[in-house]
């Protein structure tokens, strides 16, 4: 088995393309005509975003993602090799800083901030062993 996808249930979904294309430099692998799916291209693994409403066209409840509420206990990590510049780069288009670039005793550098839903985004630099 394999990692396949992450999806994010989000309210608005090509506004949360547009954040990710501006905030992080992500580019679509594409977004549906309804509008109500996207996939971003990421590697192996895609990053994709559905409308809130096909959680409970599957039969799910979920606790939805909001800027002014606590993050849920999750995270995207996006490895990139300059961390300081990809969180100024998120933040002047309009992420949350939520934590400023530190670099950490195993010697990757870490920042967070929070998209435009509340999704807490991890930037790092990739780990060496």
């Amino acid at each position: 088995m394999k990692l396949g996808y992450v999806i994010l249930y989000v309210q608005d979904v090509p506004a949360t393309v547009d954040f990710y294309e501006k905030a992080f430099g992500l580019q679509r692998r594409f977004l549906h005509e309804s509008n109500t799916y996207a996939e971003m291209e990421t590697g192996a693994t895609a990053l994709a975003f559905a409308v809130e409403a096909l959680a409970k066209e599957h039969g799910l409840t979920v606790r939805p993602n909001r800027a002014k509420e606590d993050a849920a206990a999750m995270e995207v990590a996006l490895v990139t090799p300059d961390v300081q510049a990809a969180f100024e780069r998120a933040v002047k288009a309009g992420a949350h800083a939520a934590a400023n670039p530190k670099q950490k005793p195993w010697g990757q550098t870490v920042a967070y901030v929070r998209d435009l839903n509340g999704v807490l985004v991890e930037l790092c630099t990739p780990i060496t062993t």
